[in-house]
C-alpha cells in the first residue's frame, strides 16, 4: 500500500507525510512543473504542465489498497474503480455511495460556468478541516494496514 497525492494545490501535504512517515508508508506527490515539493521524505514525479497531465499519471501508478489525496472528482472515481480508498483534503471519503452525485453536481457546475454564471464561493480553509483530514487519514491508514 501506499500513499499517492494529487499534491499540485493539496493544502494538507505536511500532514500526509508526517503520518505515512510515523508508519513508514511509501508517498508519491505529483504536481506539475509550475509545482516545486521538498519535503525530504516523499517521491516527487514532476509532469508537464498540460492538462490533465498529472491526473492521468497519478491514475496510472493506483494500484488496489492504495490511498489517493485527491480533490478532483473524476481522479476520485478512476481511484475508485481500481479499489483504491478516497479522500479529499477535507476528510471526505470519496466511495460508491456519493460519487455519482458528486460527478452530476461538477457537470451543473461546469454547465452554469460555460454559460456565464457563477457557482457559489469557495470558503477559507480551517483549522478544523485539517483536524477532519487528519483523522480521515489516520483512520484509514489504520485499517490498511
Amino acid at each position: 500500500m501506499k500513499i499517492l497525492v494529487d499534491a499540485d494545490a493539496c493544502p494538507v501535504k505536511e500532514i500526509i507525510v508526517r503520518l505515512a512517515r510515523e508508519k513508514a508508508l511509501p508517498v508519491t506527490m505529483l504536481i506539475d512543473t509550475s509545482h516545486e515539493i521538498h519535503d525530504g521524505y516523499s517521491t516527487v514525479i514532476t509532469v508537464d504542465k498540460g492538462r490533465d497531465s498529472a491526473d492521468i499519471r497519478l491514475v496510472n501508478l493506483i494500484e488496489a489498497g492504495d490511498i489517493v489525496v485527491t480533490q478532483d472528482f473524476g481522479v476520485a472515481a478512476m481511484a475508485l474503480a481500481k479499489e483504491a480508498k478516497v479522500l479529499n483534503q477535507n476528510g471526505m471519503i470519496y466511495d460508491n455511495s456519493n460519487m455519482d452525485r458528486l460527478l452530476f453536481e461538477r457537470a451543473l457546475g461546469q454547465e452554469v460556468r460555460r454559460a456565464g454564471g457563477r457557482t457559489g464561493k469557495i470558503r477559507k480553509r480551517t483549522k478544523q478541516d485539517d483536524q477532519a483530514f487528519e483523522r480521515t487519514l489516520s483512520r484509514m491508514i489504520e485499517e490498511s494496514i
